[in-house]
């Protein structure tokens, strides 16, 4: 009786090796650094993109505290009387979307590149954290090269909103004149002062909402999403507080027609009511802050949770 190669102890066909197998080499592992760099960087991409998503929930909901900011920062004496009475014509004038939302495509373009920066984003506390000065400092630089980004998109933005609330000479033609944009000139630039102030007051009042233990002082959790929100709107009231006769400059350096300089502009203004006229729009400003702030973090946690649920 014959036995099978089983019983007979021959080695089975699929476990004889070729010389595609003594030749092929043990996949190596990949190295631990590139792991944790491939996971860093697409941690900073996933941030990028919350961050923009964020950045437009922000401008969606504050979009028409602005618009009404810089109306009343840029219309003549006796216009308006007040934030609600800006709303009030803007609406019965042009609806409810453009009375709300003119000029709102330019920030929703130069949103991206503003927006999506890690101080926003709740983290684990460093062992060295930077001190408040050192925020403050880096919130005033990186504000530099977001300037040069987001400025053009700031002045089409300022020009769209203003579009027909002045008074303008009879036209020669009929036809619908195109929007012409003032000849470029240098104007001020509040962000950057203000960014150092929003960072400035955000770490400081996230340190003090963080919880701590009652004994070490050192800090037990994260802060939840309310405190964060709580945090930044704080923070986009102390950011307006110093900056906001800078940029009701800027905004009617921006609308201005003909040659006008910066001091004929700051004599102009301060000519229409003293100090009192640099602040036209603060109100709608400080109002911003709350629901711009809550729709930021919102949009970026909720953009968090979609990429985790798709990626992970």
């Amino acid at each position: 009786m014959s036995s099978s190669p089983k019983d007979s102890g021959a080695p089975a066909l699929s476990s004889v090796p070729t010389p595609a197998t003594l030749d092929a080499k043990p996949a190596a592992p990949e190295a631990p650094k590139a792991v944790a760099a491939k996971s860093e960087a697409m941690a900073q991409v996933r941030s990028f993109v919350a961050g923009g998503f964020g950045g437009i929930c922000a401008v969606v909901v504050g979009h028409p505290f602005d618009l009404v900011k810089v109306r009343l920062q840029t219309a003549e004496r006796g216009v308006y009387s007040s934030a609600i009475d800006v709303v009030r014509k803007s609406v019965a004038k042009e609806g409810l979307r453009r009375g709300l939302y003119a000029g709102v495509s330019a920030p929703l373009v130069g949103v991206t590149p503003m927006y999506p920066r890690p101080q926003l984003l709740p983290h684990h506390e460093p062992q060295h954290p930077l001190t408040i000065g050192q925020i403050s400092a880096a919130g005033f630089f990186s504000a530099i090269p977001m300037t040069l980004i987001t400025a053009p998109f700031e002045r089409v933005k300022v020009i769209l909103q203003v579009q027909g609330q002045r008074p303008s000479p009879p036209a020669r033609s009929p036809r619908r004149r195109p929007l012409r944009l003032p000849r470029q000139r240098r104007h001020p630039r509040p962000r950057r002062a203000g960014s150092a102030a929003y960072f400035a007051a955000y770490e400081y009042i996230k340190r003090k909402l963080t919880p701590k233990d009652p004994v070490t002082g050192a800090p037990t959790g994260n802060l939840s999403l309310m405190a964060i929100t709580c945090a930044g709107a704080a923070a986009g009231v102390a950011m307006w507080v110093p900056v906001f006769p800078i940029d009701t400059v800027k905004s009617r350096l921006q609308t201005a027609e003909g040659n006008v300089t910066l001091g004929g502009v700051i004599r102009e203004v301060y000519g229409r009511g003293g100090l009192k006229a640099f602040f036209p729009g603060f109100g709608p400003a400080l109002a911003r802050a709350v629901p711009a702030n809550a729709a930021t973090f919102l949009g970026v946690e909720l953009a968090h949770q979609a990429m985790n649920k798709m990626f992970n």
